[in-house]
């Protein structure tokens, strides 16, 4: 789950012997949001320089490395981040993302011990406040090594029923809207098929 209160005391009222699992979509999610705080400031206080070094590099520090295409491998390989503020926030963000191939719950405490050093002490306040948030929140997200569980599956499908809703600029009915998610989202083979 999010980190919402709200989640959390239901979780507690209701299932008092569950473990929570705070999901790392959720947290990779508000660190990026860190990042692209850092570079919109970066980026304003370079424009009034007339220094365009950051202009239309937004995704770029929102995408995995892995995903990147070649030319924005390249552009993201000329700006030579490490002189970059928000090349030291899109690093903690990697050193975090690294945090979920620990093996045990042990090795991800001392890995989160060291990220949250080098995070706190990275003189960027977004990064700071989310590494507090993440601290303050830590033993609930600790318990992903002992179940390895994420809400990843839900998240796609609220996705895809959000594009459903705001394909279609409303629905007459609650009826006629869970018909579209049941076509969409139902798995329903409708091609025709040959009679025997």
């Amino acid at each position: 789950m999010d980190f919402w209160q709200a989640f959390i005391n239901g979780a507690i009222e209701h299932l008092p012997n569950a473990d929570i699992v705070h999901d790392k979509f959720h947290i990779m999610k508000y660190m990026n949001e860190a990042v692209d705080k850092v570079r919109r400031t970066e980026h304003a206080r370079r424009k009034k320089l007339k220094d365009d070094t950051l202009t239309g590099t937004k995704y770029l520090f929102l995408k995995n490395r892995e995903n990147f295409t070649d030319k924005q491998r390249e552009k993201f390989t000329s700006l030579n981040i490490n002189q970059l503020a928000v090349g030291r926030a899109w690093n903690r963000r990697e050193l975090l993302q690294k945090m979920w191939d620990c093996e045990t719950e042990e090795e991800a405490r001392e890995y989160f011990k060291r990220w949250y050093f080098s995070a706190t002490h990275s003189r960027l306040q977004p990064v700071i406040a989310v590494a507090k948030m993440i601290k303050r929140f830590f033993e609930n997200i600790v318990t992903y090594f002992k179940h390895r569980i994420s809400n990843a599956f839900a998240e796609g499908m609220n996705s895809v029923i959000q594009n459903i809703k705001s394909t279609a600029r409303g629905f007459r009915s609650f009826e006629n809207y869970r018909t579209a998610i049941l076509f969409f989202c139902g798995g329903l083979d409708l091609l025709p098929h040959k009679s025997r």
